[in-house]
């Protein structure tokens, strides 16, 4: 009895293949809804998807906010410390 090959696509995702898609969600950490979307928007290239996640992902989390302006850390951050005028005595 002959039976037909199935062949496994390394940068491909077969949506079919349920422990292939608990893999992919696992590693990057997606939830079913959210893949099926990358899945639809840039195509089934692991690749593709891996990029768009983490692009999501750095969307979301955004630039930190309590950081100082810029002009506030130079004005703070002194490259030379103050020189004394005159030398320290020594008892």
């Amino acid at each position: 009895m002959q039976r037909a090959k199935y062949r496994h696509f390394r940068n491909r995702v077969d949506m079919a293949d349920r422990v292939q898609v608990r893999v992919i969600k696992r590693r990057l950490r997606l939830s079913e809804p959210e893949l099926n979307r990358l899945v639809d928007r840039v195509g089934s290239s692991i690749a593709a998807i891996s990029k768009e996640a983490a692009l999501r992902k750095a969307v979301q989390l955004g630039p930190p906010r309590d950081l100082p302006a810029t002009a506030t850390v130079a004005a703070v951050s002194d490259p030379e410390p103050e020189k004394l005028s005159e030398p320290i005595p020594v008892a």
